[in-house]
């Protein structure tokens, strides 16, 4: 067995990289929302743009995409960053990375998911199914009313999906990288 290099800058890269395909991954499960709230393909995103005060409905999917992206980017980067100076969260084989990958997702779902549905989407929405700026948001938070439980409960899946992607791809990476090495000696 190849002696790991826990030192390796490499770590922030892999995470930030394992992080992007993570969270493009489950940008592309989140269509099963759509198709279980039956509406437009997209609207996930949408609500999450529109919940930042972007209305017009082009718009707000592709701000809610690309904070979802750049979300699950900086997470994996934050990660790479604390394993880095912490060598207990170095994911050194497939249990560790998949261990800590669920932990960064259930981290991002405590921390940032359910304050933000909580505080911000929820509100929105329940202010739109009342009095929305256009017909678009108004069918949107129609939609969604009773499916909070819904979203909360299966949100909590998809972050564990995501760490366990995550989890995967940093842990076969450092592997890879320490194979790599090992064959240049």
């Amino acid at each position: 067995m190849p002696k790991l290099d826990h030192s390796s800058k490499y770590l922030i890269l892999y995470s930030t990289f394992a992080g992007f395909i993570s969270a493009w991954a489950i940008s592309g499960l989140l269509v099963i929302v759509d198709i279980v709230s039956q509406t437009p393909i997209g609207t996930f995103f949408a609500v999450i743009g529109t919940s930042l005060g972007f209305y017009d409905p082009a718009v707000s999917q592709y701000i809610g995409f690309a904070l979802h992206i750049a979300t699950g980017t900086v997470a994996g980067n934050i990660f790479g960053q604390v394993a880095l100076f912490w060598n207990k969260l170095f994911p050194s084989n497939f249990k560790r990375g998949i261990t800590y990958g669920i932990i960064l997702g259930v981290s991002l779902w405590i921390v940032l998911f359910l304050p933000l549905t909580i505080f911000i989407i929820q509100p929105k929405l329940d202010a739109f199914a009342e009095s929305a700026p256009n017909q678009y948001l108004f069918g949107i938070a129609d939609q969604f009313q009773g499916l909070y439980p819904l979203v909360v409960i299966g949100s909590l899946g998809f972050h564990i999906i995501y760490g366990i992607i995550f989890g995967f791809i940093v842990w076969r990476m450092v592997e890879l990288k320490n194979v790599v090495q090992t064959n240049k000696e």
